[in-house]
């Protein structure tokens, strides 16, 4: 064998070894870097969106709580030939049932003939409207013109001598503290000594 054949061949030299570990590691902390900007920038592309689309519905919510304010209105006033009033003597002041229809059929409203309380029905020291349901507003517009009295809905039985309404749907049964008063007297809150004749038997 010759000299050349011989001699042992040197090693790779591990340089390349080398570069492509530094390589390795470059690329790594480059995609490691890259993926952190990336990601930031993300977070920030939608944080920004967020508070783009919050704007807008804080405007919709201020102009939608404008919107649904309530508003003060005031009520329509109650139509007076829409329903029927009956009023019940439970006063036993003779007449005096009478004299409050003819007052009150002279200030526009319809009302029946005038009628006596039950016989279970006491006697009443204070005037009351009853009502039918749905006739609450009439019924406060009747208590508004005899003063401002209490209004509630209607008992049962009903405290009529006929134990109906016919048709109407408010009944007044008027006692001590209004018989016998006209209106006049009566919407400006002066006593006055009834105008009819307290008798044993009550008539309307």
């Amino acid at each position: 064998m010759s000299q050349e054949q011989r001699r042992p061949r040197p090693a790779p030299e591990p340089r390349a070894a080398n570069v492509n570990s530094v390589l390795s590691i470059a690329v790594a902390v480059l995609a490691v870097l890259l993926g952190f900007f990336i990601l930031r920038d993300l977070r920030n592309d939608s944080g920004l969106a967020a508070s783009e689309e919050a704007t807008p519905t804080e405007d919709v919510a201020s102009e939608t709580t404008l919107d649904t304010m309530p508003v003060q209105t005031t009520a329509a006033p109650v139509v007076l030939t829409a329903f029927k009033v009956q009023i019940a003597n439970a006063s036993g002041v003779s007449g005096s049932a009478g004299l409050l229809t003819t007052e009150l059929q002279g200030k526009g409203y319809i009302v029946q003939p005038a009628i006596n309380k039950s016989e279970i029905t006491p006697k009443q020291t204070a005037t009351v409207v009853y009502y039918l349901l749905g006739s609450e507003a009439a019924a406060a517009q009747v208590a508004q013109e005899l003063g401002g009295v209490a209004t509630s809905p209607m008992p049962t039985p009903i405290p009529t001598e006929t134990g109906s309404l016919g048709e109407a749907s408010v009944l007044v049964l008027l006692g001590t503290d209004l018989a016998g008063k006209p209106l006049s007297i009566i919407a400006g809150g002066a006593a006055t000594t009834p105008a009819v004749i307290v008798t044993t038997t009550t008539t309307a």
